[in-house]
Order: C-alpha cells, then structure tokens, then sequence
C-alpha cells in the first residue's frame, strides 16, 4: 500500500475539510462565552426552559441568555451589563423567582471585562508558546537526522500538521457556534493544547521511525517514509481508537458542563490521527522534492560571464 504517492488526495481532503470552517471563522468567528467576554453564571437546582427564563431576563435586560443541563442542575448564563449594584439586585431577582418555582440556587459566578480580557490573552500566548516550544524541541531531538532530510524539515512539518489540527477543531467549533450557538470556555483552549500536544506525540513516533529507517535502510526516499508509515500504522490507529472510543463513552454518559469539551477533543484526535499519518509525513517528501526542483532549475542556469 503506497500512501505516499497519493499524498495530493489526502492534502485535498484536508483542504475539503478546513475551508468551510476557516471561511467561517473569518466570518463569524468564534462564539464566545463568559470566560472571554465577561458575564455572570447561575446555577439552579433542577430543570429550567428558555420558556421559564425569557419573561425574567426580558424584564431585568439581561442579554445573551443561555440555559445549560448539567446533570441534575440547571446553569443559566447571562450578561448584565447595568451597574453593579443593580447586577447584584438583578441577581436576587432572578434567583427568587426561580427559587419560587422549586429551583433552588447552588452557586453564582461573575466573571468581569478584566478577568476576561486576561483569560483571553493568557490562552493566546500558551498556545503560542506551545507551538514554539515543539518545533524547538524537535528540531533539537532530530538534529542527527540523515541526509537528505534535516531536523527543520521534521519540526515544520510537524507545526504544519499541528496547525491543520487546531484550525480544523476552531471552524468546526465556528460553524457549531453559528448554527446551534455553541459557545466556547475556558476549557476549549485546554482542549486545543491537548489536541496540539496528541498530535504531535503521534507525528513524533511516525517521524523516529523515518528517521531509524534511513540510517539502516538504502533506497528511494519515499519508499523509506512509505514502509515506516505502515510499520507504525497499527500503533497509531490502536493507540486513537483506545481513546476516541473512552471520549466517545464520556460525551454519551458524561455531564452536559463537559459535553463541548469531550467533542472538542474527539473532533481533534481524529483529525491528529490524519494529519500525523496522512499529512506530516507527505510533507517531507512534498518539501524534499521541491527543494530538488529548486536545486535542478539553478543549475540549468547559464553561468555569468
């Protein structure tokens, strides 16, 4: 099986995939929730519709109103954007006439256009950092590659891949939030990291193999990367299927607070499966033959005089 001479069907896939999501990322962007955009969180005991909520919120002027299960509980998030003092009133309001109604207040968080703005930025440069810090360290963990390829060419590879992966996970989250106003937290930028980092763990083990294969191994380039994609084929799938099967049980079972994030986490370890065994190794050879290309076009040309 020769996965690397159709390395432009799976760039295309890829490409298939991305777009839409990109497209609307540049056009909806991301929908955002109170971890970055300030607001206030309520939770009641038992269940509570939009139905129950509406004639409330309307009446206090409360904007973007969203009505979470979570489990037993009901979390009602909401910004409010009077004074403090009447937030706080607003507050009691709310949780009276819920509480009339048999649901009952557990907990009340607020989170302000400071905290907000922080969190925001803190969650930029971590991934930031993230991405730097793993081309650093590859590049130095496959510094004593073997001609032809060099240990730049398996840390941009691997960023490359990397990056298919978050950019998938945030259009995807872009159009669930356009569609079905799934909002993002907090814990969306956990899972990107854990994403970034199961991508490239995987990538890592494709690329040792390259990278033993061609110290014992004469021949053909792609032949080399081929046999060490297929030798490392069934670790990788059994090693993600293991897990996409646990993440698949959680978002079934598991709590509505955690539901997002679990389908975060599905949606990217997928797609780190495919871009690490069908994307970061291609793009070796992609680059490796071009870099001939190159090499073969300068010296067509005539020497000057």
């Amino acid at each position: 099986m020769n996965l690397i001479a159709k390395r432009k069907w799976w760039y295309a896939i890829s490409l298939l995939i991305i777009i839409p999501g990109t497209i609307s990322l540049f056009v909806n962007g991301l929908k955002l929730g109170i971890d970055f955009q300030g607001g206030q969180m309520l939770e009641v005991s038992g269940k509570v519709t939009q139905e129950t909520v509406t004639p409330i919120s309307d009446k206090l002027e409360l904007k973007d109103v969203t009505i979470i299960s979570s489990g037993e509980n009901t979390m009602i998030r909401y910004r409010d954007e009077a004074e403090p003092k009447q937030q706080q009133a607003n507050r009691q309001v709310l949780s009276s006439q819920l509480s009339q109604k048999g649901n009952q207040e557990v907990r009340f968080e607020t989170v302000g256009p400071a905290v907000s703005a922080d969190i925001t930025r803190n969650a930029i440069i971590s991934v930031a950092l993230a991405a730097v810090a793993i081309v650093l360290y590859i590049a130095f963990a496959f510094r004593n590659v073997p001609p032809p390829l060099t240990s730049w060419n398996f840390g941009v590879a691997a960023i490359i891949a990397m990056l298919h992966d978050a950019l998938l996970l945030m259009g995807i989250f872009s159009l669930l939030g356009w569609a079905f106003g799934v909002e993002i937290d907090s814990l969306f930028v956990t899972a990107v990291l854990t994403v970034i980092g199961f991508s490239v763990h995987d990538t890592i083990v494709v690329f040792d193999r390259i990278r033993e294969n061609l110290r014992r191994e004469r021949g053909d380039l792609e032949t080399i990367v081929n046999n060490s994609i297929l030798e490392t084929l069934a670790r990788s799938l059994n090693t993600s299927i293991t897990v996409l099967l646990t993440l698949l049980a959680l978002y079934l079972f598991g709590g509505q607070s955690i539901k997002m994030f679990v389908l975060a986490l599905l949606i990217g370890i997928a797609s780190g499966t495919y871009s690490s065994i069908l994307n970061a190794s291609p793009l070796l050879i992609s680059w490796h033959n071009y870099k001939l290309k190159r090499e073969g076009k300068k010296s067509l040309k005539p020497a000057k005089a």
